[in-house]
């Protein structure tokens, strides 16, 4: 089955004394939106980012999480998880996320996106969704979506197929960056030969393997 974007999400602004923002405003509150949204290098045009020194910037400019894993949590937890729920710009089906190559390329519309790195759990994702343990059951799962860089401007609206244009030889997934960086510190050396890794994430590499 072609897979396909299922909804796009634009977050709004929420004060909460969770919100990581300095200013207790938070957008990982995402709603979907009926038509297409333009896209540009630094993310969805009105989607509201609060905390922009960990969110948002070109590598992160879009966050993409499948709706079938988001069918897992809503059963694990025994309530609704809507698209959005996850702080997700896009909420996918059919579509592979967790096994997605870093550096892989996704004609979605006119946009033409490359998937960068795994999603990292952080206390304002345990805040809005009013789990204290989050962040643990989350990593423990691993299944963190991806972050999304923009390759090509344009506009992306609910039931565009997602079409994998490119896909770099090392097949390093997202997942497996996941697992290296939290899980299962033995992959780390595999993450050095990923010349499509964000440099932040190579430098933390570098770090850990050091040290050892």
């Amino acid at each position: 089955m072609t897979g396909r974007v299922a909804a796009v999400n634009l977050g709004v602004v929420t004060e909460a004394e969770w919100a990581g923002d300095a200013s207790g405003r938070s957008g990982i509150d995402k709603r979907p939106v009926d038509g297409p949204v333009l896209v540009r290098a630094d993310g969805v045009v009105g989607d509201f980012i609060g905390e922009r020194a960990h969110h948002g910037g070109p590598d992160q400019a879009l966050y993409a999480y499948a709706e079938e894993d988001a069918g897992w949590w809503a059963t694990e937890l025994g309530r609704d998880l809507g698209p959005g729920n996850f702080g997700e710009n896009l909420t996918t089906y059919a579509v592979d996320v967790t096994g997605a190559v870093i550096g892989e390329q996704w004609q979605i519309g006119s946009v033409l996106l490359q998937v960068t790195k795994p999603r990292t759990p952080c206390t304002t994702f345990a805040g809005f969704w009013g789990v204290p343990d989050l962040i643990k059951r989350f990593t423990v799962r691993a299944l963190p979506g991806a972050y999304l860089r923009v390759l090509r401007e344009g506009e992306i609206g609910p039931g565009d197929p997602v079409e994998v244009v490119d896909r770099p030889a090392h097949g390093v997934s997202i997942g497996e960056v996941f697992r290296a960086t939290s899980l299962e510190p033995e992959l780390l050396p595999r993450l050095l030969d990923v010349p499509e890794l964000p440099e932040s994430i190579q430098d933390k590499v570098r770090r850990r393997l050091a040290s050892r």
